[in-house]
Order: C-alpha cells, then sequence, then structure tokens
C-alpha cells in the first residue's frame, strides 16, 4: 500500500509538469514570402509542451514548409529582455557554439542532438539545416516593462530588427530575465514559437520566432525540471543537480532546444506534427519529459552523472560545457529517440 500511495504521489507531481503548454497563431495558408496578399490575422493557440509518455506516436506531415537547409547554417539571433549575467548568457551563447561537430572523444553531444532533426524530409526532401549558429545578440532593458502579454512579443522581435536583419530562414529568440512576469508563465506556458506578419520594418517577411522565459524564481518545478521538483512533489524526492549550477538557465536550454526543433520542423504549423493544429504535438514537445533510455512519468530516464559535480546530462558541448536536451521523434523508427 505504501509503494502504491507513493506511485500516486509521484504521478500526481508529474502531472503538475504536464499541464506546461505553448501557444503561437494557426496559419490556414501556404507560407510564401512573394505571397502575402492572402495572410489571415494570426491568432493564439496553446498545445502541450509536457506530457505522458506514450508508446504510441506518429507526427504526420502536413506537406508544408520547412526551414530547410540551403548550405548555410541555420542563424540564430537573441534578444535578451531584461538583465541577465555574463556568466548566465555564456551558458546560451556557448550552447549555440556546440552546433559544430565535435571531435570523437565528445558524444554524446549538441551536435549528434541536432543530426536527428536531418530524418525529417519536406515534400523536395530538403532537410534542415546541418548546423545552427548564433548569429546576433541585443539587449533590451525592460521597453515594455517587467509585465509582458504574449501580444508583447512580436512587436519585441520587430523592434529588434533594428539591430539584426530581416531574414526569413533565420530564427529569432526572445528571452525573458527571471524578474519579467509573462502572461501565462508558469500557468501554462513555459516557451512558444510563432512567426511575425510580413510589414515594412520585416521587408515583409514572415519571421519566424520564439519566447522562452527564465523560471528561476517563479516556477522552477514546472519549467526546469528535472532540475527543481513541483511545488506538490512526493516527500524525499530530491531534484537533478544542474550541470552549469543554474536551473533556471539549464531550464531554458531544454526549453529552447524543445522550440528549435519545432520550429525547424513545424514552422508555421503546417509541418510535423500530431493532434489539432491548433494545439499540435511537435518533434520534442511530443517527447517532453523524456531524456534517456528508460524514461518514465517522473523520471527523465538514463542520464550521464559527472563523477565530480554529481551533475546530470546527456549532451557534451564546447570545452567543458553538458546540457541536458528533451529526446526527438524519429521518423524512421516513429518513437522518441534520446541523444546518443
Amino acid at each position: 500500500m505504501a509503494q502504491f500511495l507513493k506511485a500516486c504521489v509521484l504521478m500526481c507531481a508529474f502531472l503538475a509538469v504536464a499541464m506546461v503548454v505553448d501557444s503561437r497563431p494557426s496559419p490556414l495558408f501556404s507560407i510564401n514570402d512573394s505571397e502575402t496578399t492572402h495572410i489571415a490575422e494570426p491568432v493564439n493557440t496553446g498545445r502541450k509542451l509536457f506530457k505522458l509518455v506514450s508508446n504510441t506516436l506518429v507526427l504526420p506531415y502536413h506537406s508544408g514548409p520547412l526551414l530547410v537547409g540551403t548550405g548555410a547554417p541555420l542563424n540564430v539571433y537573441i534578444l535578451w529582455y531584461g538583465t541577465f549575467s555574463p556568466t548566465q548568457k555564456a551558458i546560451l551563447t556557448d550552447f549555440f557554439a556546440s552546433f559544430q561537430q565535435p571531435g570523437a572523444q565528445v558524444h554524446p553531444s549538441v551536435a549528434s542532438w541536432w543530426k536527428q532533426t536531418s530524418a525529417y524530409k519536406d515534400s523536395k526532401n530538403n532537410i534542415p539545416p546541418g548546423l545552427v549558429t548564433l548569429a546576433g545578440q541585443a539587449e533590451d532593458n525592460y521597453s515594455m516593462g517587467k509585465s509582458l502579454k504574449q501580444a508583447d512579443f512580436e512587436p519585441l522581435v520587430v523592434n529588434s530588427l533594428s539591430s539584426f536583419p530581416s531574414d526569413p530562414a533565420s530564427i529569432y529568440f526572445l528571452l525573458t530575465a527571471a524578474d519579467v512576469k509573462v502572461e501565462g508563465f508558469c500557468m501554462n506556458t513555459c516557451a512558444s514559437h510563432s512567426f511575425t506578419s510580413p510589414s515594412p520594418a520585416s521587408k515583409n517577411h514572415i519571421l519566424p520566432y520564439s519566447w522562452v522565459g527564465n523560471s528561476a524564481t517563479q516556477c522552477p518545478g514546472q519549467c526546469a525540471w528535472p532540475y527543481a521538483l513541483p511545488q506538490f512533489g512526493p516527500n524525499g524526492a530530491k531534484a537533478l543537480v544542474a550541470p552549469n549550477a543554474d536551473a533556471g538557465m539549464d531550464g531554458m536550454v531544454i526549453n529552447m532546444a524543445s522550440m528549435l526543433a519545432g520550429m525547424v520542423t513545424n514552422p508555421f504549423n503546417n509541418g510535423y506534427y500530431q493532434g489539432d493544429a491548433a494545439a499540435p504535438l511537435e518533434a520534442a514537445t511530443a517527447c517532453s519529459g523524456i531524456y534517456g533510455d528508460g524514461a518514465y512519468a517522473g523520471n527523465p530516464g538514463q542520464l550521464i552523472q559527472d563523477p565530480i559535480s554529481q551533475a546530470s546530462y546527456n549532451a557534451q558541448g564546447v570545452g567543458s560545457r553538458k546540457y541536458l536536451l528533451p529526446a526527438l521523434w524519429d521518423p524512421a523508427t516513429l518513437t522518441c529517440k534520446p541523444v546518443s
């Protein structure tokens, strides 16, 4: 009976994490920069970011465009909204520096995790770029205050084009600091991705973008699990040690990686996803909560543990960096596949 009650409590704790969602507009049109006159007004929709492990999972391809490679890297631009320390910024900039193919001794790696996206093909057999690179950064010192609505995301991204080029083949990240409250953050969302409407400021391009928040002081148990525990977790449970000694930022890496995989494989809500287009499960979000073999509800699976720091991770980056990255759905095996 004691074991049964413990299992019930563990499941309830995981369900507290499982109700986190992200949102973005749902386009009902063909994305084409040369055809912008028929674009509908975007509306916000939601989908699950964390879910229970499923044994049957298929993400159908809905014939829409992916962000595909043309031989050049996928450029990423970061807008830091609010205060981030140099140490915090380095965790994320080093993550993007880790997509370069490392030496054989670095394995599993961020690069080997990203290589899994090459299994996704569009209608012309094009695949996502093999390399991701951080092409630019800019800072925003709370220009819209410390309380944002989701409707503020697009204006902030568009305003950042004074610092960044407008490139529909790139991705723009809006990252909010720990002291910034965001509509829905911690209640039903940790991160989201969307796209801008064409405008003169964007040179009439449709630009994919993502918002990710730092949950360190607001809801780490929801948005930085397994490096923090849900508020009503089981007695005696322990959070894992974060590899970069910052649960909030390590949680941001997890959520940024999830959004990155979703944006290249389903940038305009007509690529690879399962379920309702208004609430789709994507390459990473369909596998949320799975980080290693043997994962189950409330357990991230088999991870690597640093013998000195006791930190848990599943991918190595540049230098001594270590990260925890989500499993991705594999179109070949129709399963969630952790980095290997």
